[in-house]
């Protein structure tokens, strides 16, 4: 005969963390121009003008603009993304993923 004890789970549960969250943030150089960053913000982003100008002001004022935060592999490609637009238009706008 079969105890209450024998059959439940005998596995612990676990606690799970939600993933972590990584901001992608464009860097500030001497040679891209604003308009270009803020045609990039808003492409790979899905930011309005406004929102994009403010980002490329932080960015210019700051040396660094937050476009958004997202999951890994999402903040990954969109720095991917951003990168090969940059060097396709022979700009060096940098873009970098930074774990939250």
């Amino acid at each position: 005969m079969a105890t209450k004890h024998d059959t439940e789970t005998v596995l612990e549960r676990q606690t799970l963390k939600p993933p972590p969250m990584y901001q992608v943030a464009l860097l500030n150089d001497d040679y891209t121009p604003m308009e270009f960053v803020v045609a990039i913000i808003q492409e790979y982003f899905n930011k309005d003008r406004e929102t994009a100008t403010q980002i490329m002001l932080s960015v210019h004022r700051y040396g660094k603009g937050v476009c958004g935060v997202f999951s890994k592999d999402i903040a990954s490609t969109k720095v991917e993304f951003v990168l090969t637009h940059a060097r396709k238009a022979g700009h060096p706008l940098q873009c970098v993923m930074e774990e939250v």
